[in-house]
């Protein structure tokens, strides 16, 4: 089976034809999907949909950087409220993104380091945003001082970068971009192999080739296993196998069906 690491399928995107949108995932042999968070106006509807497909579908907490405001103490109390209230296996999408507003940078910066120290103590995986804003993620993680574990989100560097995010504990999720021609996501997966990557769509945003330029959804998992198998001159049930693993072991879903109410 496959797991899509980063979906948003809870979104108003798919507010017409979310069941059709899991029943397809689930006809792709995409049996689980971790549902990263957003921010507390869209986590009840995340909430309620894990709760609708408990076999299946795996929730995060935590405040994306695009979330954070002059008001961003709010945000997190409502977060941190939901701690203990839910079944979650992870933390996230957390991070600093760069490209849409460098106003609240600080105030990233400080969500994120409480973020990632909610996931130390709570010992939970983080799932990490960093678009523009990859040296300063790996200047926070620098600082902390204990085995991470978790995702860098729709990875965005280089060889050299994917090697120092491995050194620091973490998986590189890999989505659509990888099939895109000309992608420089190609080169690194090639370098880097399948040991330490995820699978992700982050639907409804960047769909893989064929599907490009149309709304992303969770059963084209298949999609980057068949482009990832093809650079690495692999096969694609090698691929599923191994990242499917990787996400089981990095979210503990192996015995996620016994240990869920």
């Amino acid at each position: 089976m496959f797991i899509d690491t980063h979906s948003h399928i809870y979104a108003e995107e798919f507010d017409q034809d979310r069941e059709e949108v899991v029943q397809r995932a689930l006809e792709a042999n995409v049996r689980n999907i971790i549902l990263p968070d957003i921010d507390s106006t869209t986590r009840q509807a995340m909430l309620s949909l894990a709760e609708a497909y408990p076999e299946n579908l795996f929730p995060t907490l935590g405040v994306h950087p695009t979330s954070v405001n002059d008001s961003y103490e709010t945000e997190m109390q409502l977060f941190e409220k939901s701690l203990g209230q839910h079944t979650i296996y992870g933390i996230g999408e957390c991070g600093i993104d760069l490209y849409w507003d460098k106003t609240y940078y600080k105030e990233q910066v400080i969500v994120f380091e409480r973020q990632l120290n909610i996931a130390r103590e709570m010992d939970l995986p983080v799932i990490i945003h960093s678009r523009e804003s990859l040296a300063e993620i790996f200047t926070v993680l620098q600082r902390q001082h204990y085995n991470m574990k978790g995702i860098l989100h729709c990875f965005p560097g280089t060889e050299e970068d994917a090697r120092r995010a491995i050194d620091l504990g973490f998986l590189l999720g890999i989505g659509g971009v990888v099939t895109f021609k000309r992608s420089l996501m190609a080169e690194v997966v090639r370098e880097i192999g399948t040991d330490h990557l995820v699978l992700e769509t982050d639907a409804p945003y960047l769909a893989p080739v064929p599907h490009r330029g149309k709304r992303n959804e969770s059963s084209y998992i298949p999609c980057i296993a068949a482009k990832i198998a093809e650079i690495l001159g692999s096969d694609t049930k090698k691929v599923e196998e191994i990242t499917t693993n990787n996400a089981m072991n990095l979210f503990n879903l192996h015995t996620s069906s016994v240990d869920r109410p």
